[in-house]
């Protein structure tokens, strides 16, 4: 079996790249829906591919990872390693877990990501507003507590990651910024110090102990406010505290800092989602510079890359929860097969939803309920065990990509 195409092409914003062979069977791999902008990268790696038998998975990835990077450059790779996979399962009529060494767990334990804008369930649009005063944070801990999928952890915002130090008057020394991609950066007054811990602890008074929260942080905080913080917070349990100094479009690691903090305090550190490739997880793990890594799958590499990077990070005593808020339904379902092969430093991935709801009518095989008491059952259909509906899912495809399913 030769690849014989690689195809790419946008449904809403969401890119989504085909492998089709000369024996009819095709993969399908999902690039997150945060960067439409990425389907211009897909044409790089065909002319690399072609030819190749793609069941040689590790083979097809080698000639290609070298043309990756920190997020979002890994994405296509990312995306491209989760089709082969749906492709060789396809062919060889085995679910993807079984590529990855067999399942660890029947079902797979989620928290909280898009489930704001999520299918069914109470109504996603009364979700209440981003407000950054303490009675904001209560209620969404209210809503989300009381969501369908049923949470066992609970994942929110705060300080730098949030919109806390845009809106929130004297909350940090240096100037405040608007604008998407965390602008801030810097050190927090004592009055900002205070709300942060005082936000914190309504969300801990609303979810008590029946339910974990953990907080995506920053990048953005100085070494020293992180230490003060995370000292702070210990008596709350807090499940992990998310990028303090590096993170989300950050394109290095600050594993020394890291290492620093994390030797400060009991509450766990956690940081990974832009890391591309195992080579960037190295440091942290080996120096077991954080607690928690939490690589994105559709960011380091795809399914092969996270299962190498698990089982490493295994060896130290480092846990994994992956990030995954803006994968969609192919995302999910890779994210679903590679964490049902993981080790037991495995804790939770964060849920995707798709950006539209149409997209729930253009895909096969998705259970009717998706997360259910706060776990997703582990599927056993052949490859990623969805399928397009070819016939709705071309209703949304741009007129330039209207041979996508030829």
């Amino acid at each position: 079996m030769k690849i014989v195409d690689l195809k790419c092409a946008l449904f809403g914003n969401s890119p989504v790249v085909r492998i089709c062979t000369d024996e009819g069977v095709d993969g399908y791999g999902q690039i997150e829906w945060s960067l439409p902008q990425m389907a211009a990268v897909v044409p790089m790696y065909r002319d690399v591919l072609l030819g190749e038998d793609p069941t040689n998975i590790e083979h097809c990835l080698a000639k290609i990872r070298r043309s990756g990077g920190f997020k979002p450059w890994g994405s296509v790779v990312s995306a491209i390693d989760i089709a082969l996979h749906d492709l060789t399962g396809k062919f060889y009529g085995m679910p993807v877990y079984k590529l990855l060494g067999g399942k660890r767990r029947d079902k797979v334990r989620v928290y909280n990501g898009g489930v704001r804008s999520g299918p069914g369930g109470i109504g996603r649009e009364d979700y209440p507003t981003r407000g950054s005063q303490p009675e904001d944070y209560a209620a969404r801990m209210e809503w989300m507590k009381a969501a369908p999928e049923g949470f066992t952890i609970i994942k929110e915002g705060v300080a730098y990651h949030d919109f806390m130090t845009q809106v929130v008057p004297g909350v940090m020394l240096g100037e405040q910024r608007s604008g998407p991609t965390h602008p801030n950066r810097g050190p927090l007054t004592e009055v900002g110090i205070n709300h942060i811990l005082t936000c914190v602890q309504a969300m801990k008074d609303v979810l008590g102990d029946q339910v974990g929260l953990a907080l995506d942080m920053g990048p953005g905080w100085t070494l020293s406010d992180a230490i003060r913080v995370m000292r702070a917070i210990e008596p709350l349990n807090i499940l992990w505290g998310e990028d303090l100094l590096s993170g989300n479009f950050v394109p290095w690691v600050h594993a020394k800092e890291y290492l620093e903090l994390t030797r400060a305090t009991a509450t766990p550190t956690h940081t990974g989602e832009q890391i591309y490739l195992r080579e960037n997880f190295r440091e942290l793990i080996e120096k077991q510079a954080v607690r928690v890594i939490g690589p994105e799958v559709l960011d380091v590499g795809g399914m092969l890359e996270m299962k190498w990077i698990a089982e490493f990070a295994d060896l130290y005593g480092i846990q994994i929860a992956p990030h995954g808020v803006h994968d969609g339904v192919f995302g999910l379902a890779a994210l679903v097969h590679v964490c049902a092969s993981l080790p037991d430093n495995f804790i939770a991935f964060e849920y995707p939803v798709a950006e539209h709801a149409w997209w729930y009518d253009i895909v096969k095989g998705l259970p009717e309920n998706i997360v259910v008491d706060g776990f997703i059952d582990v599927w056993d259909a052949p490859g990623l065990g969805i399928e397009f509906d070819q016939e709705a899912a071309s209703e949304h495809l741009r007129p330039e990509d209207r041979d996508f399913f030829d």
